[in-house]
């Protein structure tokens, strides 16, 4: 799985670990081996921009998805190979995610985590609009950060 990651905030991020975590997400959610996706970290000031120009709402946000292809997760009834594809980019905010991560009392590194997996469940379709949508979602984005937490357990450890 390609994931690549740009650092744009000017905060000091673990790049491979989120590309790790990525791809872990990616595998457990059994998309085919060979898709892509793109991280961007960015500052206050461009997620601001971002949020405005896509969504036409104020101030930067923690984190903002486009899926490309249209992918959608795997099942473990299918043999057939999922589709090769471009999975969407995702920028991320490094500074909103410290003071959310501290209001939420688990650090910046637990919350770039969570966004990461939220932003990725984003571009396979998943959604918090609705009450039901957004159950949906939370139990997938918490099952596979449990998952990714567990000890020996993280895909491409090195």
């Amino acid at each position: 799985m390609n994931v690549e990651v740009n650092n744009e905030s000017g905060v000091e991020i673990d790049a491979h670990g989120l590309m790790r975590l990525s791809r872990f997400v990616m595998s457990s959610l059994r998309l085919h081996p060979e898709c892509e996706l793109s991280i961007k970290l960015v500052d206050e000031d461009t997620m601001a921009r971002y949020h405005v120009e896509f969504l036409d709402l104020p101030g930067p946000t923690d984190v903002m998805s486009w899926p490309m292809d249209e992918l959608r997760p795997g099942s473990d009834n299918d043999d057939a190979e999922p589709p090769l594809g471009h999975l969407g980019d995702i920028a991320l905010c490094p500074t909103v995610a410290a003071a959310q991560g501290a209001k939420a009392g688990h650090g910046t590194w637990a919350e770039l985590e969570l966004l990461t997996v939220h932003g990725i469940l984003h571009l396979l379709g998943y959604d918090h609009a609705e009450p039901a949508e957004k159950a949906e979602m939370w139990d997938v984005q918490g099952r596979l950060l449990e998952a990714w937490r567990a000890p020996g357990n993280r895909l491409g450890e090195e």
